[in-house]
């Protein structure tokens, strides 16, 4: 399954690329999000790999995110990887007049066992994730001085020595 998706958000270039660009900011937008880990590789480079836990439903889920491109704001695309489904996401952002930057996300999934069903019977879903995500981003990144105070004691970011 393939598709692009693609929103504009009000603020310049550069400062959505800062934002987008450091994982602590992923707290903020990125809805069910437990724990992000970097596991190998230079943190935010290309090869670089990390374990991400959210929280669906009753369920964690465990994606394993590598990084295969990252050339900012032309490009930033990584594989994830969990026990139904394998997952490429190819981000691109470019100025739009008037301050504002063009968000655009080209996804391509597929899915084994039990995914490989909801994706027959609501293909759908994957698709309004997707948006979502991109949305609360942009939701994020139009109120980042008032996000400042999003209560993010949920999630847990684990460093490569092992802190916090």
């Amino acid at each position: 399954m393939k598709y692009t998706l693609e929103i504009e958000i009000n603020m310049p270039l550069d400062m959505v690329i800062k934002l987008f660009d450091d994982p602590e900011n992923l707290k903020c937008w990125m809805e069910g999000l437990i724990s992000f880990e970097h596991l190998s590789g230079i943190p935010g480079e290309s090869g670089a790999r990390s374990r991400l836990i959210f929280k669906m439903g009753d369920r964690n889920i465990e994606m394993i995110e590598t990084i295969t491109a990252r050339n900012l704001p032309h490009e930033f695309t990584g594989t994830y990887e969990s026990n139904c489904v394998y997952n490429v996401v190819r981000n691109r952002f470019e100025p739009v007049s008037g301050d504002r930057t063009k968000y655009i996300a080209e996804y391509f999934f597929e899915v084994r066992g039990f995914m490989k069903l909801v994706a027959l019977l609501i293909p759908g879903v994957f698709k309004k994730q997707s948006l979502k995500y991109m949305e609360d981003f942009k939701y994020f990144a139009e109120n980042y001085n008032t996000s400042l105070s999003i209560n993010t004691n949920n999630i847990n970011i684990i460093q490569a020595n092992g802190t916090h």
